[in-house]
């Protein structure tokens, strides 16, 4: 691991292999260890990085107003060797992914977006089922019950809001509540003051683009994922049977097969 700086911040940078790069962005619930799989099997023919963001895994960062698409640049820079990056990017992460593809485009060579967030999107409506289970992290979060908090999340993202309670157990259950747990206790580090809506940009992304998601997953996450898909010019899709929110945790040999296979297309 070594640290990238980025403002106030020390990125903590995770780099396997060497070749083009592939960067990988954790979803708002994890950190880069959501991508331990991948980075191995895709280390082994390019080189794979992950990073943790601000607030996450072992990044450390003074309290700052701040941008996350210029600690992805920050990365890229110090990774990518000036040639354009391939980025795999997982809900927010996802994010940061397609800002960076619409903003930034000579470093973007490719994108795999898992359930990706878009700037702009209309706002979710939910069922009232998962209102209910939104309303209690609310509440969870407003009384500082930090450890309810973190099992309501696990609940919604990664059993999925479509499934069950407790269908994720073992190892990857532990793993989420870890990584989540590390971000929802982390001091204060500032704010993204650097966020712009995309939603109606979608079709000025140039890049190559695979879009997937899990079928237990948030009805609104699938239907906007739907959406990048039919709107991003030449985007593939694949929905993903029997997984939520964080397929790269539930199926990681499933999820390191598909990105691979894209990957050696467009590197």
């Amino acid at each position: 691991m070594q640290f990238i700086a980025s403002g106030r911040a020390r990125l903590a940078t995770e780099i396997v292999g060497d070749g083009t790069a592939v960067v990988f962005l954790h979803a708002n619930v994890c950190d880069r260890r959501m991508w331990r799989a991948q980075l191995d099997a895709i280390g082994a023919t390019h080189k794979a990085v992950a990073y943790d963001r601000r607030g996450f895994g072992e990044t450390r960062a003074e309290p700052e107003d701040f941008s996350a698409l210029s600690d992805l640049m920050a990365v890229l820079e110090a990774t990518a060797g000036g040639k354009p990056a391939i980025l795999v990017g997982c809900s927010l992460g996802g994010r940061i992914a397609l800002d960076a593809a619409l903003r930034h485009k000579p470093r973007v060579r490719a994108l795999v977006l898992i359930a990706p967030n878009v700037a702009g999107a209309p706002d979710p409506t939910y069922t009232p089922d998962i209102a209910r289970v939104m309303a209690q992290s609310k509440e969870a979060e407003a009384s500082g019950d930090l450890d309810r908090l973190n099992a309501l999340k696990a609940r919604l993202l990664l059993d999925g809001a479509l499934a069950g309670e407790g269908r994720v157990t073992g190892p990857t259950r532990d793993l989420f509540l870890d990584m989540n747990g590390i971000a929802l206790r982390s001091p204060p580090f500032g704010t993204d003051v650097d966020i712009r809506p995309f939603f109606d940009r979608l079709g000025d992304v140039a890049a190559p683009t695979l879009v997937a998601w899990g079928d237990l997953d948030l009805p609104y996450v699938q239907d906007r994922s739907r959406h990048v898909a039919a709107v991003v010019p030449g985007a593939e899709k694949r929905e993903m049977a029997g997984v939520a929110h964080l397929p790269s945790l539930e199926r990681p040999a499933e999820v390191t097969s598909l990105i691979s296979e894209f990957v050696a297309r467009f590197a």
